[in-house]
């Protein structure tokens, strides 16, 4: 990055009040710039707060889009009863509502909430399974599967009902969410993830779209070469240029001018409008015929349950919804890590956990009942996009929430955006996957990365978790059990990277032993890290309390809600905890037989908790 290397610029978050508050910097040796941009700047005005927003719901739109495409591109001409702007426009109005509960009362973290691959490899599989391929497109469009139109070929009633057997999927998918929520499952799963969870994890949540990226791009790849290059020199180039004077800065701010690096806060907008109305002036606006060709849309719709009639729930719905559900908890999970990370907070503590996968799914049957073929999850383009501006807020995200709900009542202004771009979206998605693919070897240096037990964990789960899926799609005959349910559960699962590769990184990394220094667990933090962080564990645990409590509107419900639900909420801590002096780094493997060491209370990415540094 170009620009003097001395003076980075610390990631924002908001604190517990909203306001934006600046993050710790390097001790003074290190960073000779007394004061950041955003402590002369004060806390964000609305208006920068909708331009954040307004970015953050660009890369929630090309990915809506994208996901969509691919399943609507799947289906024959017109092989929907109703208008595919209908459709996307209600997984908008799910997306918003569960960004809104997310950023209240869920895992309180600043994500925005959006369909993952997590759900559209499913919904692939299943309605393959409705209706027989004749061609399997080769290269970037293996995943779009031709019909059959010979003879004996279904015709649209199958569609219809393999869509509502998908919406039915989505239903069960968000059940299984909430009750996993309810009964504690994610908080004490991520209690047992350590960096070799979250690294393999990472690295291959960023490669695992990387033929539907090239897909898009494929469309014209002057435009998407152009777009990338924009967001790169913006972000990264121009992301230490101070443009003066601030603009935005509160009233509670001197009246000295305030510098802020605009091309870094602005760059996913600049890049995206820059080649949007290139294109339009071009007239390389490329629009897909199925969507193009789609009705007339309303002005405005009120998304309500059973619309397009109820969701189906089939046998092999029950399977998909199965692989959907687990597949998207190990991706928000991830979410969850590596959002606290680059905002510097504390990881997310259990309880704070158990509410955001309980709420994603309360996201995901809406989602279903709306007839949405796709569910809710954390977003990572949209947290590598908060890794972009270095800035991250609960405003911003309510925002975003907002805006998606208002625009899920209006198909005809969700039609506009289908104007985007292919290269678009693609160059989007292509930037801010590739963040969270550095995230992941961001988080492998928290551990001994010359231990030889780490290598073998890190390469064996992602070279596996990239394996499987290219084996299923290249093999010459089908996984085929018989069963048909089981069939589609097996081969949803198997084709999931995210998942394959977080399920076998953390069963090695519980199985094999290994000291906890080695595994990155030990008290001793990375050389980066000052003597000062090191000897602030109530201080984090302090602000950890403090970013993910419930607002103070609901706290007090806590004392009400049934004993077994109090995973739900953040209980008092161990008095003998904060007495109990450094662990010894013995060896340990949490889920070994006869294993002495217990994985601590509080997650094991505990090394992390003043995440990862501005660059």
């Amino acid at each position: 990055m170009s620009g003097s290397p001395l003076h980075p610029i610390p990631l924002l978050s908001m604190d517990s009040q909203d306001a934006v508050t600046p993050l710790p910097l390097l001790p003074a040796s290190q960073n000779s710039s007394s004061h950041s941009w955003a402590s002369r700047c004060g806390p964000l005005t609305w208006g920068l707060n909708c331009l954040l927003a307004l970015q953050h719901f660009l890369v929630l739109a090309s990915l809506l889009y994208a996901f969509h495409l691919l399943l609507v591109c799947s289906l024959p001409p017109g092989g929907l009863s109703y208008s595919p702007t209908q459709l996307l426009a209600s997984s908008f109005f799910a997306c918003g509502v569960s960004t809104v509960l997310q950023t209240w009362t869920g895992s309180r973290l600043p994500l925005v909430q959006a369909p993952s691959l997590e759900f559209l490899i499913p919904a692939l599989v299943l309605t393959s399974q409705k209706l027989p391929k004749a061609i399997q497109a080769p290269g970037n469009a293996s995943l779009t599967m031709r019909p059959c139109r010979g003879p004996g070929c279904h015709g649209l009633e199958p569609w219809n009902t393999s869509l509502r057997e998908v919406s039915g999927a989505v239903v069960v998918s968000g059940l299984l969410q909430g009750i996993l929520g309810l009964l504690g499952g994610p908080g004490y799963v991520f209690a047992h993830c350590g960096p070799l969870v979250l690294a393999p994890s990472l690295f291959v949540a960023g490669l695992s779209a990387h033929r539907e990226v090239a897909q898009f791009c494929s469309a014209h790849w002057g435009l998407a070469l152009l777009l990338i290059l924009l967001m790169v020199v913006c972000s990264q180039h121009l992301g230490s240029c101070q443009v003066p004077p601030c603009p935005w800065r509160s009233s509670s701010t001197s009246s000295h001018h305030i510098h802020a690096p605009a091309f870094r806060l602005l760059s996913v907008l600049i890049p995206v409008a820059s080649v949007w109305i290139l294109a339009a002036l071009l007239g390389l606006s490329i629009i897909p015929l199925q969507v193009s060709a789609a009705a007339e849309a309303p002005w405005f719709w009120l998304p309500h349950p059973g619309e397009w009639d109820w969701p189906l729930l089939t046998p092999r719905a029950l399977a998909a919804g199965i692989s959907m559900a687990s597949a998207a908890s190990t991706s928000s999970l991830g979410c969850y890590a590596l959002c606290g990370q680059l905002l510097h907070w504390p990881p997310p503590p259990p309880h704070a956990c158990n509410r955001g996968l309980s709420l994603e799914g309360l996201g995901s049957v809406l989602a279903g009942l709306l007839g949405s073929p796709l569910g809710t999850a954390s977003s990572f383009p949209n947290v590598g996009t908060v890794s972009l501006f270095q800035a991250g807020s609960r405003r911003v995200a309510h925002l975003v929430g907002l805006l998606c709900m208002g625009l899920g009542l209006s198909p005809r202004l969700v039609k506009f955006l289908t104007t985007i771009p292919l290269p678009v979206l693609g160059g989007v998605l292509g930037v801010t996957q590739a963040v969270v693919l550095s995230a992941g070897f961001s988080s492998f240096h928290l551990a001994d990365i010359d231990s030889g037990r780490n290598v073998f964990i890190m390469g064996f789960s992602i070279f596996m978790a990239l394996l499987l899926p290219r084996w299923l799609r290249e093999a010459s005959f089908p996984l085929n059990t018989g069963w048909s349910p089981l069939d589609v559960l097996l081969r949803s699962l198997l084709a999931q990277p995210i998942f394959m590769a977080g399920l076998l990184g953390f069963l090695l990394e519980n199985t094999i032993s290994g000291t906890r220094l080695e595994r990155g667990l030990g008290q001793g933090l990375p050389s980066s890290f000052t003597a000062q962080e090191v000897q602030k564990p109530q201080k984090s645990m302090e602000k950890a309390a403090q970013e993910y409590r419930l607002p103070f509107s609901i706290q007090n419900l806590c004392s009400c809600i049934p004993q077994s639900l109090r995973c739900l909420c953040p209980m008092p801590e161990d008095p003998g905890d904060e007495e109990r002096g450094p662990s010894e780094p013995g060896e340990t493997a949490d889920l070994l037989i006869g294993s002495e060491e217990p994985c601590p209370a509080e997650p094991c990415l505990a090394s992390t908790r003043e995440g990862l540094r501005s660059p």
